[in-house]
């Protein structure tokens, strides 16, 4: 019988604890994190090696060791993870394992020297920094790598996008920084002196981690959209603290688990772009899907030398219809919470059905209903008839059609246009009374990736405009000042009122067996609370602990998923 003996968890999902197995005689030893294949039941399955266990002469030998395993930080990371989020820890590993098997590394360059960032170092203290939409980030990233030099450790920088995180290669590869890609799994598995790729980078095995940085750290694209929903911020700043590494993180429009945070303001209103509002209630109804002010904006940034002079924005959120007074332009919102109202029926009211009402303008009593809605194809031909131009047309489902001066699109013209001398958003209402609680932090960021289009009301450079029938609304007033502080300040302030995050924790249960097993949980634990959905049952805690306790053992029932939001 051997000698020595592992713990393994499986990549099978559903044995989410360590199964103990012998290694053959003659073999190294395995070390917490090596990659290895097992045997399971009748097949060979693979997993990771998270600790010893006890040899015993029934247990079943290991029959490969496997190229390409992680740290044991990243194990330390993994199962934290899987605590966090309620899930299998094997999620976890797989996420930080390479896609590849690893079979030879190359040496690692040696960093150079530190006055090679210093040019663009901010000099900023680890934590959460908040920017403006146009500041260059660079700054950070060279402040961390100057903070690496001492640490002799790998700097990991998480982007949203793959191709932001190309852009950031090549500008630190000009600078003579060697820089790995997430997908270089040789490079980083070696120690490469820098990183950079998307939300799965933050998982890296590096040998040491010198320091992390997170940028736009509020993007919602850093949070996985497949279950579990864990988020790379969260994550990066764990790591960080296990690896007792420095930890930073930009964000634009922080949410308020971000924004208690904040340790350092570069917010600066010519940071953000120069906006103007249209109100269209006070346009002329024949106008048209671009108001006459926007169609003469339009033509003038046509006359400039940008590739894209004009970019048209329409992004639909919730069912994407808006219901209008058709004499006054006044929006149908509810009287109890604000939002847009729909119909039902032969009567109006949220989707909450807080106050069902019969169908009348409260602002000046008309009954005629003007439904405000459509897509961006529609959007299309009309721009196209309205500017006497060629249009393109982009959203996340279809191909770019043609390059001209003029495109049409949902957000997906962010990955595809890179500068632009105007940014008209033709609809913003949709952003302001989206059926969503980040509602307003998510119009606060459309505009800011905007802003990064067209560039900073300081560079002169183009224009954000939005049209919209809500000119009064607190948030299209921070927009125009470029000062959103007192918004966020509003919605740390709402967070608190309602427990939710960070001063409350949520989960959302979905499956045949929800409901009993939030019954379950509530009756394990005072403080809870349980409320149903359409196909779903949320539980609120008062903190992470709480929620977790309640909900221990329950994470991998075959009748139960549970979303730790």
């Amino acid at each position: 019988m051997s000698t020595h003996a592992v713990q393994v968890i499986t990549e099978v999902g559903a044995i989410d604890r360590p199964l103990d197995y012998l290694v053959p005689e003659g073999w190294a030893a395995l070390d917490v994190g090596d990659r290895v294949r097992v045997p399971l039941q009748s097949r060979s399955v693979r997993g990771w090696v998270v600790g010893p266990a006890t040899p015993d002469d029934t247990l079943k030998a290991v029959r490969t060791r496997l190229d390409g395993g992680v740290t044991p930080e990243v194990v330390d990371l993994a199962r934290w993870a899987a605590e966090r989020w309620m899930a299998p820890t094997a999620r976890f590993l797989g996420a930080a394992s390479p896609h590849r098997l690893v079979r030879e590394t190359p040496a690692a360059p040696v960093a150079p020297a530190v006055p090679a960032l210093t040019d663009s170092a901010w000099d900023v203290a680890p934590g959460v920094v908040q920017v403006g939409p146009t500041a260059d980030v660079l700054g950070v990233v060279a402040t961390a790598y100057r903070a690496c030099a001492t640490r002799r450790g790998s700097l990991i920088v998480v982007v949203p996008t793959e191709g932001w995180a190309q852009r950031l290669r090549h500008r630190l590869e000009r600078r003579g920084v060697p820089v790995a890609g997430s997908e270089d799994a040789e490079r980083v598995v070696a120690g490469w002196p820098v990183v950079v790729g998307t939300r799965s980078a933050v998982w890296a095995p590096v040998p040491v981690l010198g320091a992390l940085v997170v940028l736009d750290a509020d993007d919602p694209s850093l949070v996985s959209s497949a279950w579990p929903r864990w988020g790379a911020t969260e994550v990066g700043q764990r790591r960080a603290e296990l690896a007792g590494a420095p930890w930073w993180a930009t964000t634009v429009v922080p949410p308020p688990a971000l924004a208690v945070q904040v340790t350092r303001h570069e917010t600066r209103p010519a940071l953000w772009p120069a906006v103007r509002v249209i109100d269209r209630r006070r346009s002329d109804p024949h106008d048209g899907w671009l108001a006459a002010e926007a169609v003469r904006a339009a033509h003038q940034a046509l006359a400039t030398s940008e590739d894209v002079a004009v970019a048209v924005l329409l992004q639909r959120l919730g069912t994407g219809r808006l219901l209008a007074c058709g004499r006054c332009g006044e929006l149908y919102r509810c009287e109890v919470c604000g939002g847009a109202e729909i119909e039902q029926g032969e009567m109006v009211a949220c989707r909450d059905q807080h106050a069902p009402r019969p169908a009348f303008c409260r602002h000046c009593g008309s009954t005629q209903v003007r439904r405000r809605r459509v897509g961006v194809q529609g959007l299309a031909t009309a721009v196209a008839a309205q500017l006497a131009q060629p249009v393109s047309v982009v959203t996340s489902g279809a191909r770019v059609e043609g390059r001209e001066r003029v495109v049409v699109g949902t957000e997906a013209l962010w990955s595809r246009v890179r500068r632009a001398a105007l940014v008209v958003v033709a609809d913003f209402d949709q952003y302001l009374l989206a059926p969503r609680a980040d509602a307003r932090r998510e119009a606060l960021l459309a505009v800011a990736r905007a802003g990064r289009v067209v560039g900073g009301r300081g560079e002169g450079r183009g224009a954000v405009i939005l049209q919209t029938r809500r000119s009064e609304d607190p948030v299209v007033r921070a927009l125009e000042s470029g000062d959103i502080d007192e918004v966020l300040d509003e919605e740390v302030a709402t967070a608190r009122q309602l427990g939710l995050a960070p001063f409350g924790a949520t989960a959302v249960l979905r499956g045949p067996d929800a409901a009993a097993a939030a019954a379950a949980a509530a009756a394990l634990a005072t403080g809870l609370r349980v409320w149903a959905g359409p196909d779903d049952w949320t539980v609120w805690a008062p903190d992470g602990r709480v929620l977790h306790d309640a909900l221990a053992g329950m994470a991998l029932g075959a009748g139960v998923r549970i979303d730790v939001e």
